[in-house]
């Protein structure tokens, strides 16, 4: 079936999935076997158009983000696709390599600057079994059959028109039913009854999309969908299930270790253990690829690793004689190993890859494109010719079979070495270019050597200024949140020069004193007071509240020799017993607001003066007075205490 496989091949020119306004446009690549139908440009839409008409096998493309944003975008594309078509990412799956290498594998070259040149080369690849099959639905399907209009509001023939469609959508139901049983498909059914038939049935069928008999309906009354259960992630499954080849190197011992390179002498596998039997060896080869050479680092193959050769059947390596520790240093010093068991495993499989590097590099000349390199090299290295090889992966038809006698072919000596000479002049020439070419290299080494220089030259100087800009830049932060600072401190304090100013000139004015607002009787009060308008000799504080208040206050306002305190005459009514004698005791006049003719707005007030010198004059009377009865108390008292001891003595001398 291969040669009759139908591949589409796609490749972005313009535009991207990502884009609203630039919508992608491929380069689509029909074949058929081998043979290439058709190479057009197409959009999106068209493209599933074509798929849709012509439902080819596979669908390949070198990258899933020229038809997918993302998973979930994904999703929907697979959805989309006829249910026998498989999308193939030529470039593998989880890891991925790229088009050229893939390419290089079946002796492909192309223009990787040419949209249709990319999708005629996966188109290529994937017909030869390269990549890996997108898998994003589990062996699980959804059939859902359900009404394709709306019943609508109604009319005089509501109820016939609801059970017609009704109807339909049942009968269609009963016959995508009949299909599942005639295919012998495990199923679920789950109906929504409504008037005259079905409103929706849903069929959950136990098998992959393309296994459903099946196919998504649009009538005029019914609808058909069908969608496959999604798995959790993407996975990839290999399109071709064939092994690498692989060249084995083994060192038997106590110490068992295996080594296995593939045929372009990339290291795959390398491992060592004390536990490690035949049996494991095996095991964990199999794990990696198909060995098709066995090697081994001595001159004679130990029983053990050519009984491991006879299980897979293998090409048996062995050196002329036993390779020396220098050699094996020299051989392995680009890798890295765990141990000398491991270094000698992979030296044995290098020695016979470097045996066997010149005969693949000729045959890469000589194979014809669309051939699988590695099924050619493993044919040539068991002993077959290059003719037979290809012959055998490309049977041609058979020779009409004559009758007559063989002719028997005399190759005469000096023709021979004419030929030979030949073949060294060629090889000779062959020879020069490759010195040439690795001149040529060597001077583009040097060329990019130098310029990577540069670039690192110029990169240092670019991280250099970025890390002085980013000092820089920390230090203007940091200046501007002291310029802020400064800036509201500015504020503040012209607010407060502003009211000092203004308490200025209410105190030149003859008729009314200004008056000081203090929220408080507290410590908190008056450094707010002092912040806000300062407290200076012979102010005159109002205070709003009296709780809180303590001697140690009181004392700092006596301290700063203001004029007086007032307070409303409500709280002076209701305050501490304690309150006034402080006062009384600092001298601290303490009057009510209605005493001294104060009005408050915000925290500036006036106080009447003439108003304020009275209640000021009556104060000073009355702590005047309390004084003198103070003084008068204190002489009775000494008085007292004097003519009692007077008596005592008298006493005591009688």
């Amino acid at each position: 079936m291969r040669d009759r496989l139908k591949v589409f091949g796609i490749d972005i020119i313009k535009g991207s999935v990502r884009s609203r306004s630039r919508r992608p446009v491929y380069a689509l690549v029909r074949m058929e076997g081998q043979a290439i139908e058709s190479e057009s440009e197409v959009t999106l839409f068209r493209l599933f158009r074509m798929l849709n008409e012509e439902q080819p096998d596979i669908l390949a493309v070198d990258s899933l983000q020229e038809i997918a944003v993302d998973q979930h975008d994904l999703f929907f594309f697979l959805q989309a696709l006829p249910p026998q078509t498989r999308l193939v990412q030529v470039t593998g799956g989880e890891r991925k390599e790229t088009l050229g290498k893939v390419a290089a594998r079946y002796n492909i070259s192309f223009n990787r600057f040419d949209p249709f040149a990319e999708a005629r080369t996966s188109a290529q690849v994937a017909s030869l079994g390269a990549g890996a099959e997108v898998i994003a639905f589990e062996n699980e399907s959804e059939v859902i059959v359900s009404r394709h209009r709306s019943p609508g509001k109604g009319g005089w023939s509501q109820n016939r028109y609801i059970r017609k469609i009704h109807g339909a959508v049942q009968l269609k139901g009963r016959e995508i039913e009949m299909a599942l049983v005639a295919a012998g498909l495990r199923y679920e059914k789950k109906e929504t009854r409504a008037f005259g038939g079905c409103s929706r049935v849903a069929f959950r069928v136990f098998a992959k999309r393309d296994q459903v008999p099946v196919s998504t309906y649009r009538g005029a009354d019914v609808q058909v969908r069908i969608s496959g259960k999604r798995l959790e992630r993407i996975r990839f499954r290999p399109l071709s299930g064939k092994p690498r080849y692989l060249i084995v190197g083994i060192d038997p011992g106590t110490t068992t270790a295996v080594a296995a390179l593939d045929l372009d002498g990339n290291l795959l596998h390398l491992a060592s253990s004390r536990q490690m039997k035949m049996g494991d060896v095996v095991e964990s080869l199999y794990r990696v690829g198909k060995p098709l050479v066995i090697a081994s680092d001595v001159q004679e193959m130990p029983h053990s690793v050519e009984k491991i050769r006879r299980a897979f059947s293998a090409v048996a390596y062995t050196p002329k004689q036993d390779v020396s520790v220098e050699t094996k240093v020299d051989l392995t010093s680009s890798f890295q190993y765990g141990n000398d068991h491991e270094r000698d495993a992979l030296s044995a499989a290098l020695d016979a890859y470097r045996q066997y590097r010149h005969r693949f590099q000729n045959l890469l000349k000589r194979i014809p494109p669309g051939h699988d390199i590695d099924e050619v090299r493993a044919g040539v290295i068991r002993g077959q010719s290059l003719d037979q090889v290809i012959g055998g992966m490309n049977p041609a038809p058979p020779l009409p079979v004559t009758d007559s006698p063989p002719v028997r072919i005399e190759v005469r000596h000096d023709e021979k070495v004419r030929v030979l000479d030949g073949m060294v002049k060629r090889l000779r020439m062959f020879v020069g270019e490759l010195q040439e070419e690795v001149k040529k290299k060597d001077y583009e080494i040097q060329r990019l050597q130098s310029r990577v220089r540069k670039i690192q030259t110029s990169r240092d100087l670019e991280l250099a200024k970025d890390t002085e800009l980013v000092k820089k830049d920390a230090v203007i932060q940091s200046l501007k949140k002291r310029l802020r600072k400064e800036e509201r401190y500015t504020r503040s304090l012209s607010k407060r020069l502003a009211r000092i100013r203004k308490f200025a000139e209410l105190s030149m004015d003859g008729e009314v004193l200004p008056v000081k607002v203090m929220d408080a009787l507290t410590k908190e009060g008056v450094r707010g007071l002092v912040e806000d308008a300062g407290i200076d000799e012979g102010d005159i504080i109002f205070v709003s509240r009296l709780d809180g208040w303590g001697r140690t206050v009181v004392r700092d306002l006596a301290g700063t020799r203001i004029k007086a305190v007032i307070t409303p005459a409500a709280m002076l009514a209701g305050c501490d017993s304690l309150m006034l004698p402080a006062f009384r005791e600092i001298g601290v006049p303490l009057l009510s607001d209605k005493d001294a003719g104060v009005q408050v707005r915000g925290k500036q007030g006036l106080a009447a003066k003439e108003m304020i010198e009275t209640a000021l004059l009556q104060w000073h009377t009355e702590q005047a007075h309390l004084e003198r009865e103070k003084k008068s108390d204190l002489i009775e008292h000494i008085f007292k205490e004097y003519k009692s001891e007077r008596g005592k003595e008298v006493r005591k001398s009688g």
